[in-house]
């Protein structure tokens, strides 16, 4: 397995898929094994996939210092990386909270990024964060699924920081266009996937300053995608679209029938969107 050192020598392990230009991709979670990107529904027959497991996850090692799992730390891992590919500037792809890494990647190193695409994405880096109300207006929308009714409960319970472990389990299906049995499989790998103790130190408030970050995307001469989900609720395609326009050029995606996890949900539609914006770039 190919890896590489970070700055504070903790080794950090990447694999590779597909063929083609690289693009450099960050999961989310957080501080899940970047084993359920896959192959981004296809979008390895475009680009080069080349994800990385953040420090504790997947195939990296633990970190000798703990508080080095919050996002801002981890930046010069992700720069760490880009210089093992031996790239000047990459094209990066982050999902749901490796938003938030990729972002503090881009204002700390802006001359580094040639495009960004944000799927499903969160944006705390630029102070915009998805609430309980949120929530329950993306989980409106599925009152009509079977399961609604055994999974709304605890659906709640998890935003209002209330939850059992019983209620995570119960409450899976609102991350999912689809909870068929492809989904039911994805969702089945997250825990032994999650490094709960790193996640639980990812994304405090110091890691955040959004006035300088918004200032510094706001003159970035660099193009941004967003892909949404239209069944997410983290973010709502509206809220997505408000971050957008924090942007200097930015553009979003909705993806009609989709969830958390776009790429599974209608894969070639996912695909298809994200290797056109990619190769806009050309």
């Amino acid at each position: 397995m190919p890896t590489f050192a970070a700055p504070d020598g903790t080794r950090l392990a990447h694999h590779s898929r597909g063929e083609g230009a690289p693009l450099l991709c960050l999961p989310g979670g957080p501080m899940r094994a970047s084993a359920y990107l896959g192959d981004l529904g296809g979008l390895a027959r475009h680009r080069r996939l080349c994800l990385l497991d953040l420090r504790g996850t997947g195939t990296s090692d633990r970190p000798a210092d703990p508080a080095t799992y919050r996002c801002d730390r981890q930046v010069d891992d992700v720069e760490a990386f880009r210089g093992h590919l031996g790239l000047d500037r990459v094209d990066l792809l982050a999902h749901s909270a490796g938003g938030d890494l990729a972002l503090l990647y881009a204002v700390r190193y802006p001359e580094r990024v040639r495009s960004l695409t944000l799927v499903t994405a969160r944006a705390r880096v630029l102070g915009v964060d998805f609430t309980p109300e949120h929530r329950a207006e993306g989980a409106a929308l599925r009152s009509e699924e079977r399961w609604f009714e055994g999974a709304h409960e605890a659906y709640g319970r998890i935003w209002a920081g209330t939850a059992s472990d019983a209620d995570f389990d119960a409450a899976t299906p609102f991350f999912y266009g689809r909870w068929d049995t492809a989904a039911r499989a994805h969702a089945a790998t997250d825990v032994h996937q999650t490094n709960e103790d790193a996640a639980d130190r990812y994304a405090t408030p110091e890691a955040f300053r959004p006035a300088v970050a918004r200032s510094v995307v706001a003159a970035w001469d660099v193009r941004v995608l967003l892909v949404s989900g239209a069944l997410d609720s983290g973010p709502l395609p509206r809220v997505a679209a408000a971050v957008a326009d924090l942007f200097a050029q930015a553009e979003q995606a909705v993806l009609p029938g989709a969830g958390h996890f776009p790429w599974l949900d209608d894969p070639r539609l996912f695909s298809d969107t994200v290797a056109r914006f990619l190769d806009s770039q050309e």
